[in-house]
């Protein structure tokens, strides 16, 4: 038998890979099963990887008992809003740090950079109160404006740019396109890695935040996901087949979104990085 039938039929960095994906696959598996569990098999220890039978009890519980269909829709408002504002602004903003002279460009750039570096907890009390006296403190807006846009979106965007070739944005200008014209023509097209990376990102971050929603949102009915899911624990109980429950639901969206999305994901990883 020669070398090159005797070669694995997949790379020998799947031996290593495989058992750490089956590693951070169990407790998403974990939660699902769960879910599916009664109270008491919840409860028993040792505990049970896998259901003895199918039980909706949380499901049902879920629905009936909380505002989860009002709370997801609360959610997918926010997301919403926060893809579709990172894509627009901070793709407009890293492309003017990318190709535009401009005086205190450097410096204005460094100065976005360096707000990444403040705790986010150190921000609260500000933004609260500057939310409270325009009037949006609980409603939906106050959990979307903070995520209108965001300095790692202008900085992976801006990376993003500077590994594009600059003389395709010289032959469209001899064409005669403006600037304008030429990122939404040239430009954008090209950058769709980017802007799906972005997307998914940005999606991860609003649809998880908990700690700024349930500072700034008290209504019930005006919950996101994750603060209506946090409800769920309490001091003395907490409802474990509601919350595996309704974790499932808030997971599956962002499982399917970056299934859509890896592809273009794992290719602006790679090209990202060229250029500083």
């Amino acid at each position: 038998m020669s070398a090159r039938r005797r070669r694995l039929p997949f790379s020998a960095w799947h031996l290593l890979l495989m058992p750490m994906a089956l590693l951070f696959v169990l407790p998403l598996v974990q939660m699902v099963c769960a879910s599916l569990m009664s109270a008491q098999e919840i409860n028993q220890f040792p505990p049970r990887l896998l259901p003895s039978a199918l039980h909706v009890d949380g499901y049902r519980f879920l629905f009936a008992q909380s505002h989860i269909v009002r709370w997801f829709a609360n959610t997918v408002l926010v997301s919403a809003v926060a893809v579709a504002a990172h894509l627009l602004l901070c793709s407009t903003a890293g492309y003017g740090f990318a190709r535009l002279r401009f005086g205190g460009r450097g410096v204005a750039f460094v100065a976005i950079l360096a707000t990444v570096m403040i705790p986010t907890q150190l921000l609260m009390i500000p933004t609260y109160l500057m939310f409270a006296r325009i009037g949006i403190v609980d409603t939906i807006a106050a959990a979307i404006v903070p995520w209108l846009a965001s300095a790692f979106g202008i900085f992976l965007m801006r990376q993003f740019f500077l590994s594009l070739p600059v003389e395709l944005e010289e032959a469209a200008r001899l064409d005669g396109c403006g600037t304008l014209r030429t990122f939404l023509s040239v430009v954008l097209p090209l950058a769709r890695p980017a802007l799906a990376t972005l997307a998914v990102f940005t999606l991860l971050s609003s649809w998880n935040d908990l700690l700024w929603p349930l500072v700034a949102i008290n209504d019930e009915q005006r919950f996101t996901l994750q603060v209506g899911l946090a409800s769920f624990q309490g001091t003395r109980r907490t409802e474990w087949s509601q919350l595996m429950a309704g974790n499932v639901i808030a997971t599956v969206p962002l499982v399917f979104a970056f299934l859509v999305a890896q592809r273009r994901f794992i290719a602006t990883m790679s090209l990202s990085g060229l250029k500083s």
